[in-house]
């Protein structure tokens, strides 16, 4: 496996990094062991120091870590400098909330007493993607570390700049050597992780496909793992949205961070009522959209994050065309230097086209009419995935209703805020399993342990 920094707008190579060597990797794990040690033992007020700490670095340096995601995997600076800043609020919220989520719960047994009591289980593995650099890492850094547990993290290959900067935040905030530790390691060097005795929980974010491999993995070794993976989200627009709130949001909901978001917006149901207004109008603002350089603060269409993903996203959308889809817009890359894809919608998309099954990861809308709300669930629910989803209406008891029905971890009601610190985040099916962020998000990797005091005559 390469560590590559290649900046997606041009082409350049940056930087190119070796992965560790065998020895370096044992040197890691013993360290981050190690430091579990004595790191399980810190107070809450200790550890929410050094997040707060991180937390204001990034903050102050906004800039510089924004800089380094916009030329690894080009995302617009605008969007990097807003990543940055949430990274922040993640580590902050943790530092602020760990105790309180894991306090000790009273239980009200027949006889005696009983309570609840959370605790860290150890060194856990952490395999990070690059759509979100900073953000993937601090939403399992800020509860885990909180927890108490120890973290080491393979990030993508593509961003190890960025990668590199997140370890040095810690160390700089004050965390031990140890607490927080960036592998570059191969994917046989991988394996070798998860079945180390020393690494207690596994957590992935990624493809489906790489969350097979790695969740087969821990389960040999009998670890507890979690796993965020890919969406085929359904925004459903019924016959009485307001379309001046609705398409915004479309354009935003399928094109923030280049269409290269799990939680997307990918498939648009569309009452047919009003599909001919909808279209008319999501195709006018999607053409309005200004390509350019991610630097630019103007540019509104940036790249996507390496020509192998361009390339990957071209073949499902010849592949879906060749399967009988139409295409409305777009189609092909754009003609000029770097890994620019055009806007491309696609409709007439029917059950045997692999377009129907498969996630687009990048700027391609998959459209389809429907004339029931019936039927617009029906569609949304026929999916392998189940991360999110949004429904479009101006009656919000209507709306509730939909969303009930909607199989999914979450789902959106006139709106796309897909992510707070405070709120759960996962899905189901092939969207994997598992929480993060919230209270949720914390609970994943500790021990519920029971604790029981009761007088009771022994038995004879």
């Amino acid at each position: 496996m390469q560590y590559q920094s290649v900046n997606p707008a041009n082409g350049d190579v940056l930087q190119t990094f070796k992965t560790l060597s065998d020895a370096q990797l044992e040197h890691s794990l013993a360290t981050a062991d190690a430091c579990f040690k004595t790191w399980k033992t810190t107070g809450f007020a200790e550890r929410a120091v050094i997040l707060h700490k991180a937390a204001e670095l990034l903050r102050a340096n906004v800039d510089h870590f924004a800089k380094l995601a916009t030329l690894e995997m080009g995302k617009r600076i605008n969007e990097a400098r807003f990543e940055v800043s949430f990274s922040a609020d993640i580590l902050a919220y943790y530092a602020d909330h760990a105790e309180e989520f894991l306090a000790p719960v009273a239980l009200h047994p027949r006889a005696g007493q009983a309570h609840m009591e959370s605790s860290p289980l150890g060194v856990l593995y952490c395999v990070e993607p690059w759509n979100f650099p900073y953000y993937q890492l601090a939403r399992v850094a800020g509860p885990q570390l909180m927890a108490g547990n120890v973290l080491v993290v393979k990030h993508a290959g593509c961003v190890p700049q960025c990668a590199m900067a997140f370890e040095k935040l810690l160390l700089d905030a004050g965390a031990p050597t140890g607490a927080y530790t960036n592998l570059q390691i191969s994917h046989a060097q991988s394996n070798t992780v998860i079945d180390d005795a020393r690494v207690r929980g596994v957590a992935l974010t990624g493809s489906v496909e790489a969350g097979r491999v790695v969740a087969a993995r821990a389960g040999q070794n009998l670890k507890k793992s979690s796993m965020e993976l890919g969406g085929s989200d359904a925004f459903i627009v019924l016959d009485d949205a307001d379309m001046a709130t609705t398409i915004p949001w479309a354009v935003w909901g399928r094109m923030f961070n280049a269409g290269q978001t799990c939680c997307a917006a990918k498939r648009f149901i569309v009452l047919d009522a009003v599909a001919d207004e909808f279209l008319v109008k999501f195709e006018r603002a999607l053409a309005a959209l200004e390509v350019g350089d991610p630097m630019d603060e103007k540019t509104t269409h940036g790249p996507l994050s390496s020509e192998a993903a361009l390339l990957q996203l071209q073949a499902q959308v010849d592949a879906a065309v060749y399967s009988g889809a139409r295409v409305l817009m777009g189609g092909k890359r754009l003609l000029r230097p770097g890994s620019y894809m055009e806007v491309t919608m696609l409709t007439d998309i029917k059950p045997g086209n692999p377009a129907y099954r498969d996630e687009f990861f990048g700027p391609v809308v998959s459209f389809y009419r429907v004339k029931t709300e019936a039927e617009a669930i029906a569609l949304a629910n026929d999916s392998d995935f189940g991360l999110g989803g949004s429904v479009w209406t101006s009656d919000v008891a209507r709306g509730q209703r939909v969303a009930s029905q909607i199989d999914t971890g979450m789902v959106f009601i006139n709106n796309l805020d897909w992510t707070d610190a405070e709120l759960p985040f996962g899905g189901i099916k092939y969207s994997g399993y598992g929480r993060e962020l919230g209270n949720m998000g914390i609970q994943e990797f500790v021990n519920k342990k029971l604790v029981r005091t009761v007088n009771l005559q022994a038995p004879s």
